[in-house]
């Protein structure tokens, strides 16, 4: 299929690789422009446009996918299918329904649950016991569109967001891969969302990873797992702030420092001092004495 892909995390890198893998004609990667970021404000290259250069393919980086010239340079393709992953954009109504296949998107979530820009985060957050990747044909909405396809993933009990996202990232890949051919042989009826069940999964901020032994050990151990490496953790800890990187429930304490909370202990593993490398919490503790 002659297929325009439309992404920027790390997460859809896995689809566009399985794309052109299996013989897909991509005549053009649509991404965000490039970003400040860091302390030097360095132009910083999505994940998807560094792939998309090593791999040759044509890349546009409009400003707002919605502007009349990305329109226009979209839609004079022709393309069968608009594959839609981790882009951050709403896509207007004019683009979903210029391919013939429609737009298709590629969620890491079970839909309707965690729709969205942060569902796997939120999925530790709520204490799921399994997540998923849902595939649809998108409408106006936002993740609120006909399904396609979907694949159940159970959630480890120490699972973190970045193992998680890199484990659906490559299901969700495969997923999509399958589902497209599906809907050009016409084996795929599409279904809509139902409405219980619906959630959403706002982007997370830094005050969201404020952590604090009024809370459960069990709480601080899902936002430490759902929000490091990003936006983080950080907790008041022998009178000085520091970020926590890893911890457990109750356990082993030798190698850390014992938070005492309001319904169990959770021992601190690993933390990084302001402006310093991390290190394990016992090292730093002694370093304080």
């Amino acid at each position: 299929m002659r297929i325009v892909f439309a992404g920027t995390a790390a997460f859809a890198a896995p689809t566009l690789r399985h794309l052109v893998e299996a013989g897909h004609e991509i005549p053009l990667v649509v991404t965000q422009p490039d970003r400040p970021a860091g302390r030097g404000l360095k132009l910083l290259e999505s994940p998807i446009k560094r792939q998309a250069m090593e791999a040759g393919l044509p890349i546009f980086q409009p400003e707002r996918i919605r502007e009349p010239e990305a329109i226009r340079r979209i839609t004079e393709l022709s393309p069968d299918a608009l594959v839609v992953v981790a882009y951050g954009q709403i896509v207007p109504q004019s683009l979903l329904d210029a391919p013939r296949l429609g737009a298709i998107n590629l969620r890491a979530s079970l839909l309707p649950r965690h729709r969205g820009p942060a569902p796997i985060a939120w999925a530790i957050l709520s204490g799921d016991s399994e997540t998923g990747v849902t595939v649809i044909q998108m409408d106006a909405g936002v993740d609120t569109g006909p399904m396609l396809a979907q694949e159940r993933v159970p959630i480890r009990w120490d699972e973190t967001a970045p193992m998680l996202e890199e484990k659906l990232s490559e299901i969700g890949a495969r997923v999509l891969l399958r589902t497209l051919e599906q809907l050009e042989r016409g084996e795929v009826t599409p279904v809509p969302q139902p409405n219980e069940g619906a959630t959403h999964a706002p982007r997370l901020k830094s005050e969201d990873g404020r952590l604090s032994n009024e809370m459960s050990a069990t709480e601080i151990d899902r936002r430490v797992r759902a929000l490091t490496p990003a936006p983080g953790c950080w907790i008041n800890l022998r009178g000085r702030e520091v970020k926590v990187l890893r911890g457990h429930i109750d356990g082993d304490q030798a190698h850390g420092i014992s938070l005492a909370t309001k319904d169990a202990s959770y021992v601190i593993d690993e933390i990084q001092p302001p402006g310093g490398r991390p290190m394990s919490a016992a090292a730093w503790e002694r370093g304080l004495r």
